[in-house]
């Protein structure tokens, strides 16, 4: 038989994944490096806090604010903006104890900021430059429409004559030869600077190279001296094994091609939507409002089963991924209001199905600065199953109770509060941060805490 073999580029590309704008967490192997431990900049799942400055903060921040008991450390993430002069780290604790799940506070999260001043002039010398080039972008159009001059209509009555046969006007109002103009060379010889570059440039550049290289081993350094925690309650605090945290781009598989009628169209999945497109489509397509069926969960675990290692869905700005049809869900996607019913035509009507769409209204502000919040990450049930106690934490071993210790829990018990209980129960943790980022920034303070919000969808 023939062989067919008609091939083109876009019968390949249409089989591609699509890449979103979400970045996902992955667990990447045991945290055993001493040098690691101590780098804030590496990022990790479980272990003890590293953080960016000395003194560490008060580790009541870590308290569990229904059984006053020290919360273990489930993810820490090297989150700096790169146009902002803070270097910046996010923080989320949560209690293990049975007793305070489904408890408001039983998941906490921080950020914390340092002001990075070596950054911060690098980022004015960056701010500075480019000023520069499009002050030379501006001249150079400006050159260039100077150089296009508009063609002279002979017969117009205001048209100037194209040259002087008495040569009057070059001694009254200077030469008007063009050809004596020297404007033309000036500005392709600037247009050449600012396509290639000007030597000063060229330097600048090479010693911001040897400045970052600098700064990064100046960083790193300092942050395995001063975030020491050897003499710190952090160290004596209860953890998880460390694990390493890596960071791939979300893909998802391509819509299947569907023939439909002419004029027929078909709004597509947000899943299936690339990060190019405006808004990503995953807020604007929303949630069908169903009492048959709960569409957050079958959406969640249709997304989650494309990367089933997933745990951390990072997307600053972006849009959360809910876990369940619950108090949480209707808040954050609230249900649309009734379509006014007709007045003159009181027949049967068929009305589509109301959708969902993201809204930030029901997000309190930042206490600090009174900014909106805005998503910026979510833990994911993976993470449940990755952590694992330390030794003689799951059994209770390793610790010997005083006899007041001992009484307390006996009463603990009686009451129903019993921390012997362990194992968190949450879908998925959604983290809230101040959409401006800010920070203690009165030049004196180098470091400054903000706590964030925090929802959680627990497992029903």
């Amino acid at each position: 038989p023939p062989i067919d073999d008609s091939w083109s580029d876009e019968e390949e590309d249409e089989l591609l994944d699509v890449e979103t704008a979400v970045q996902l967490g992955i667990p990447d192997g045991p945290l055993d490096s001493s040098a690691d431990l101590s780098d804030p900049t590496v990022s990790r799942l479980g272990g003890h806090p590293t953080f960016l400055s000395a003194p560490p903060p008060p580790i009541i921040h870590a308290t569990c604010p229904n059984c006053s008991n020290i919360m273990q450390l489930l993810i820490q993430i090297w989150c700096p903006m790169e146009q902002s002069p803070n270097d910046r780290a996010l923080f989320v604790w949560a209690c293990p104890f049975s007793s305070c799940q489904r408890k408001q506070g039983s998941v906490r999260a921080w950020r914390e900021l340092r002001y990075n001043d070596k950054y911060a002039q690098k980022l004015e010398k960056k701010l500075a430059q480019q000023k520069e080039k499009e002050a030379r972008a501006r001249a150079a159009a400006d050159a260039a429409a100077k150089r296009v001059q508009p063609k002279t209509n002979p017969f117009a009555l205001a048209a100037a004559p194209t040259s002087n046969p008495f040569g009057l006007g070059s001694q009254i109002f200077g030469s008007s030869d063009p050809q004596s103009s020297p404007a033309e060379p000036e500005a392709s010889e600037t247009d050449s600077a600012y396509r290639n570059g000007s030597p000063d440039e060229a330097s600048s550049e090479s010693e911001d190279e040897v400045d970052q290289g600098e700064e990064e081993a100046d960083a790193l350094a300092a942050a395995i001296q001063a975030t020491s925690l050897d003499d710190s309650p952090w160290k004596a605090a209860p953890a998880y094994s460390p694990l390493y945290l890596s960071t791939v781009s979300e893909y998802l598989p391509p819509p299947p091609k569907v023939k439909l009628p002419a004029g027929v169209t078909v709004d597509l999945d947000d899943d299936k939507v690339s990060k190019d497109k405006d808004g990503g489509g995953w807020a604007k397509e929303g949630y069908e409002n169903s009492m048959d069926v709960d569409h957050a969960f079958e959406r969640f675990s249709k997304r989650v089963s494309y990367e089933g290692e997933q745990c951390l869905r990072y997307e600053l700005g972006g849009t959360p991924l809910p876990f369940s049809s619950d108090k949480v869900f209707d808040s954050l996607f609230p249900v649309p209001p009734v379509p006014p019913l007709p007045v003159t035509k009181p027949d049967f009507m068929v009305t589509p199905p109301r959708k969902r769409t993201y809204a930030l209204d029901s997000l309190p502000p930042c206490p600090h600065c009174r900014s909106r919040r805005v998503f910026e990450c979510q833990l994911m049930p993976n993470l449940i199953n990755v952590l694992q106690p330390t030794r003689g934490q799951e059994t209770g071993k390793g610790k010997t109770l005083t006899d007041d210790e001992r009484r307390a829990e006996v009463l603990r018990t009686l009451k129903g509060q019993s921390t012997s209980g362990r194992g968190m129960e949450w879908g998925t943790c959604m983290i809230f941060s101040c959409e401006k980022d800010c920070g203690a920034n009165d030049g004196e303070t180098e470091s400054s805490w903000r706590e964030e919000h925090v929802l959680v969808q627990w497992d029903e």
